[in-house]
């Protein structure tokens, strides 16, 4: 089996934040919030976050923020929830959330719920249940959860479960892997995982695996190293990963590595991508993959991240 090349990979994250003129950058440009989370947590994982100016960052992070308290994917963009979660894992990264004011980016989340318990992702309104597990995390981190209706929000992403054990987008949408993780998720984060059918859910997540060793998102489809997150984190949240081969999954996310010039694929010989570079390191450090940092399943923020923010609330009681 091969090995992670993880310098190649740290030298490919810092390329890519300071293209500004590739192809690449020009169409991420909108989403740039995310691509700087997903870049940020796969140096972290790999411990090597002291690369970046942590000043720099956060001074660019801040002026995506609108008057509304959300934030946008990059300056001159609009705000929406998911850049506004990008955000504050961001500053959670850098233990800089004290920069945030809270209140106010808690009243933009919370106005986006629905009478339904739903959320949408901006003013214009779209519903998803993505939203709904990114409101519920974004609050959990800045300890503003019992701002929301839980109780409601609880019930939306029950109503898209499904008869297969998964959840779809929307009540009666088709499950899909990215999806069950959010919904999953949503109800980790809240307490609620006792809707979850842990044993069919379980095994429609393993039947995921390929011979390859690759995870795919629904029956069928190609494998895809994203799923590597998406499939992995759903399982090890419901206790079933053991339900799948961890060795042929190790060996699946490694050969997608471009082992030159750094960074990871969606499968083997394709173009690497921050975005599946950040979800290859994050699958190996829930396959405990050694010398990488674990990562929290539901927070999908290194572990030490997350004990740290909860160790901070304790202080403030």
């Amino acid at each position: 089996m091969g090995e992670l090349a993880t310098e190649k990979h740290v030298q490919y994250i810092l390329s890519v934040e300071k293209k500004k003129d590739d192809f690449q950058s020009v169409v991420m440009e909108h989403l740039r919030m995310n691509g700087a989370y997903w870049g940020l947590t796969a140096l972290d994982i790999l411990g090597k976050l002291d690369t970046v100016d942590a000043d720099e960052v956060v001074s660019w992070v801040m002026s995506c923020q609108h008057e509304s308290g959300g934030f946008s994917g990059n300056v001159g963009h609009d705000p929406h929830i998911l850049y506004t979660l990008s955000a504050v894992q961001v500053l959670a990264l850098f233990d800089k959330l004290d920069v945030l004011d809270v209140d106010k980016v808690t009243n933009y989340v919370v106005g986006l719920q629905n009478e339904d318990g739903s959320f949408s992702g901006d003013i214009w309104g779209e519903v998803d249940s993505r939203f709904s597990y990114i409101a519920i995390l974004c609050l959990s981190l800045l300890h503003q959860l019992d701002k929301i209706n839980v109780e409601k929000a609880v019930n939306f992403v029950v109503s898209c479960k499904n008869m297969d054990g998964g959840f779809g987008c929307t009540p009666g949408g088709e499950s899909h892997s990215g999806q069950i993780f959010c919904c999953v998720g949503a109800l980790a984060l809240t307490g609620s995982l006792h809707h979850v059918d842990k044993d069919l859910l379980g095994w429609w997540l393993c039947e995921r695996q390929v011979k390859s060793g690759g995870l795919n998102g629904r029956p069928e489809k190609l494998p895809d190293v994203c799923y590597s997150w998406w499939v992995l984190s759903s399982l090890i949240m419901i206790d079933r990963v053991h339900w799948i081969s961890k060795e042929k999954l190790i060996k699946f996310i490694l050969d997608c590595q471009d082992t030159e010039n750094g960074g990871i694929s969606d499968r083997p010989d394709d173009a690497v991508d921050v975005y599946h570079t950040y979800f290859g390191i994050a699958g190996l450090s829930l396959l405990e993959y050694p010398s990488l940092k674990p990562i929290d399943p539901a927070y999908a923020l290194p572990v030490d991240v997350v004990n740290r923010i909860r160790l901070g609330k304790r202080h403030a009681i």
